[in-house]
């Protein structure tokens, strides 16, 4: 057997084996699971953005590659003017915008298109692993920036030593964050770009749940005064519009970093079906996706309102699907993440699966699969309730 290039071995152990295989044999036992693991929506992407993927896909001009320089050219202008709504920032549709094939694979490409072997990188840990892993695959050096829970969560960018910081060349960010659920504030991400500008670094915001709210709508990097000079975001229709399996994003910001991108991704891929990018144009122009956020909110409030009354101390996250918490004391992240499957058949996610930091917490997601009113959330507080009792952790 030919074997395999060496660089794959730079990719982490997948930590959540032994966690799938329970499910699985949960599963064929024929248990009840209720599953706050995955991140993925279980809501139907709205109707008017399918009628309007239908009334594309009846146009044979959509049938053909996508030859534009970095996207349907009716889906980057639906950015620029969803930019200039949402955020007030001003984008040039013709060169600070790039259509994605979703946020992931933008994240992967933008490492692979800045790092050389010997470069380095700064990773906030814990975190969505596709940056880091991504930083090592390119041969770089992934330097860990720690998010804890008496910083809200994050980094502390004057703890960094200058001569890491010399000789980084991306700084990766997180906002609104997945794991932890925590939001940057407009204060922030100006010490994030004076910090980029200051070390020559390029920002890069992974903004995939900038629009999964529950109270005020979180900022984008790019309001800050010149941080079109160091910083790139990436966005997603993913979780803004119930599209996961769709696969389209878009990458705003500094036009060099948004041109090397295209560059790197006109030779890999050739970009999404156009019928897609139209119905997406759509969504970001017309569809409020209301309803979804009104359900994701009264789960939050039933899934961290009945754990707090059983003596947990849950922060109600301000956005994302995600909610964050601390284990009982005696258990590590894993050991509660495998107990709650055994005993409770509920299943989270240890946070070590998303980095060292993580470890002593969980993530449960408010995306739960035959759910209709909360019923399900509170069905999982009533087993950990259960299986652990009151006081805890």
């Amino acid at each position: 057997m030919i074997a395999p290039a060496r660089r794959l071995e730079k990719i982490p152990p997948y930590l959540f084996g032994e966690i799938a295989a329970l499910k699985r044999k949960a599963l064929a036992e024929g248990r009840d699971l209720i599953d706050l693991g995955i991140g993925d929506p279980d809501q139907p992407t709205p109707v008017p953005i399918i009628e309007a993927l239908k009334q594309a896909a009846h146009d044979p001009v959509t049938h053909r590659y996508d030859e534009t320089p970095a996207g349907w050219t009716p889906f980057l202008q639906a950015v620029a003017t969803w930019m200039r709504r949402r955020f007030g920032v001003e984008i040039d549709p013709d060169k600070e915008a790039l259509l994605l094939i979703g946020s992931k694979e933008g994240l992967a490409h933008l490492a692979w298109a800045y790092l050389d072997p010997g470069d380095l990188a700064l990773c906030p840990d814990p975190a969505y692993p596709v940056p880091r892993v991504n930083t090592l695959l390119a041969g770089a050096e992934a330097y860990a920036l720690p998010l804890l829970e008496e910083n809200q969560f994050l980094p502390d960018l004057e703890a960094i030593p200058s001569d890491v910081a010399r000789r980084a060349k991306i700084l990766w960010l997180n906002y609104p964050n997945n794991p932890t659920s925590a939001v940057a504030s407009l204060e922030f991400f100006r010490k994030a770009v004076d910090f980029a500008r200051q070390y020559d670094l390029l920002l890069v915001n992974d903004a995939a749940y900038v629009d999964v709210y529950y109270e005020s709508p979180p900022p984008s990097v790019l309001q800050v005064e010149g941080a079109k000079e160091v910083a790139i975001e990436l966005h997603s229709l993913s979780k803004m519009y119930n599209m996961t399996g769709w696969r389209i994003g878009f990458a705003v910001g500094n036009p060099d970093a948004v041109g090397l991108l295209n560059k790197l991704k006109s030779n890999l891929d050739s970009k999404q079906f156009p019928a897609i990018s139209l119905a997406a144009a759509h969504a970001l122009l017309h569809v409020d996706n209301t309803p979804t956020l009104s359900l994701y909110k009264k789960r939050r409030d039933i899934l961290c309102d009945g754990l707090n009354a059983l003596g947990w101390r849950v922060r109600k996250p301000e956005a994302t699907i995600y909610v964050w918490a601390r284990v009982p004391e005696g258990f590590t992240s894993a050991e509660f993440a495998r107990f709650l499957l055994q005993e409770a058949s509920v299943n989270v996610i240890p946070g070590t699966g998303y980095g060292q930091y993580g470890e002593g917490y969980v993530r449960m997601s408010l995306t739960v699969l035959g759910d209709r009113e909360g019923e399900r959330l509170k069905e999982a507080v009533e087993r950990i309730g259960r299986v652990l009792g009151k006081n805890h952790p």
